[in-house]
């Protein structure tokens, strides 16, 4: 059966979906956005700063189920410029142990949820 998992702490979706999906003890969770939870604003400009509001998004949502970024065995990072890449690599890689690191694709697209630079998807396991 599926535990829906929801927290105010990441923005709220913005269509059908719901911030993650627990079945036994894996968790889905769906894509993260740089959206700031206390103000549903955007953060732009940066992506430096784009990628580390994605990643406390994701980790407000690990935390939600009692879960952390050690329990993370697949990320997919979706970005609209593959120069961008180090950057969001640099910020990406504070939040993992670089040996126990998960299983990754990084892929350039054409377009994201409300134009943004950057998206990170996770699937944890517990």
């Amino acid at each position: 059966m599926k535990k829906i998992i929801n927290t105010p702490n990441a923005p709220a979706p913005i269509g059908p979906y719901n911030q993650a999906v627990l079945i036994k003890d894996t968790l889905y969770i769906s894509g993260q956005i740089p959206i700031d939870p206390a103000t549903g604003n955007l953060v732009e400009g940066d992506i430096k700063a784009e990628t580390k509001q994605s990643m406390e998004n994701l980790k407000a949502i690990l935390s939600e189920a009692q879960m952390t970024f050690e329990h993370v065995v697949k990320t997919s990072i979706f970005i609209n410029d593959m120069n961008q890449f180090s950057q969001i690599n640099e910020v990406y890689g504070r939040y993992f142990d670089a040996a126990t690191a998960p299983a990754r694709e990084t892929v350039e697209v054409a377009n994201l949820p409300k134009f943004v630079n950057v998206e990170i998807s996770m699937i944890a396991v517990k």
